[in-house]
């Protein structure tokens, strides 16, 4: 029987997974809580509650938390270590709570290839497990996409973290679904999956490079009001020129930062495929990781780092 070690903790606005696990970063049992967003009363309250189910019958555990938590609107403000970085620079700068059995992992910063400020917070321990899940990651120049609400293309040079870019694909896609008249209101994630619709809008993109996809997106009501779309091809039609878009911008801009025209793409397996469809239109390969294991792989990167650590002290 497994024997618990410590607990891995995803901390974000919306959600909060607790994860029971051994030594070896095997799940053992989970439990589910409020967002950053959603909390009404102090954080460690809200921890400590939630910690009782694993401890009650454990005893005394430690935990790595990463995400939102460690933002300006979280339990505590983490601080953003900068790029270039390299993954013991990550972990040293975690911060300690609840008299140092809690370490929250810092974010990252950089001045993007754009030359405006950019940060990084839950992702950086996304990268760290995808370098232990994948160490090949950790050799020469790498181009990761990280898709979601705010999408973030990211280099990896020899396992340091360069650089990255942000583009907030996901959240314009909500806003433009929710709280335009370009799509139908009401519909919801699962309603969106037209397969055809959505690779309609990637080619659309891809057939006129030149064009800003501002141009683009007036298609997704007038084809629907031509009974070219339906409401949900609309919306379909809308995530491939938005995802087209993002992809083919970052190709353009990290043009050089992969080897063999690979991008290596982490994140929920439905948005990891819809990146790598949008990839093989322009002729690169796409190397799919679920996102939750890379996450779960980097906290337990993070919790044995800080062990041999204090060990080392001892």
């Amino acid at each position: 029987m497994a024997v618990a070690s410590f607990v891995a903790g995803d901390w974000g606005t919306s959600h909060l997974r607790l994860f029971l696990c051994d030594d070896e970063g095997g799940v053992i049992e989970s439990v589910n809580g409020p967002g950053i967003a959603e909390v009404r009363r102090p954080f460690a309250e809200v921890f400590e509650s939630l910690m009782l189910t694993f401890e009650s019958r454990h005893g005394s555990l430690p935990a790595v938390l990463c995400g939102m938590v460690g933002s300006s609107i979280g339990w505590t403000q983490a601080p953003y270590v900068p790029c270039p970085a390299v993954p013991a620079a990550i972990m040293d700068a975690c911060v300690p709570l609840r008299g140092g059995r809690v370490q929250v992992i810092p974010g990252l910063k950089c001045r993007n290839r754009l030359g405006a400020p950019d940060v990084i917070r839950g992702e950086e321990t996304q990268v760290l497990g995808a370098l232990a899940l994948n160490p090949q990651l950790g050799h020469g120049l790498k181009l990761l996409c990280l898709p979601g609400t705010h999408t973030k293309w990211l280099v990896l040079k020899d396992g340091m973290v360069e650089e990255f870019l942000t583009a907030p694909t996901g959240e314009i896609f909500g806003a433009l679904r929710d709280h335009s008249v370009l799509v139908p209101n009401g519909l919801r994630t699962e309603d969106l999956i037209d397969g055809a619709a959505f690779e309609a809008g990637l080619k659309r993109c891809v057939e006129h490079p030149q064009v800003p996809v501002l141009h683009l997106l007036f298609e997704c009501r007038s084809r629907l009001l031509g009974g070219e779309l339906t409401p949900e091809g609309a919306a379909a039609f809308l995530s491939g020129l938005l995802i087209a878009d993002d992809v083919g911008g970052a190709l353009h801009l990290f043009a050089g930062c992969m080897a063999e025209r690979t991008v290596h793409v982490i994140g929920a397996p439905r948005l990891t495929g819809l990146y790598a469809t949008a990839l093989a239109l322009r002729s690169h390969a796409a190397r799919q990781l679920d996102g939750m294991a890379a996450s779960l792989a980097g906290l337990t990167r993070v919790h044995q780092h800080l062990s041999r650590v204090e060990s080392n002290a001892v």
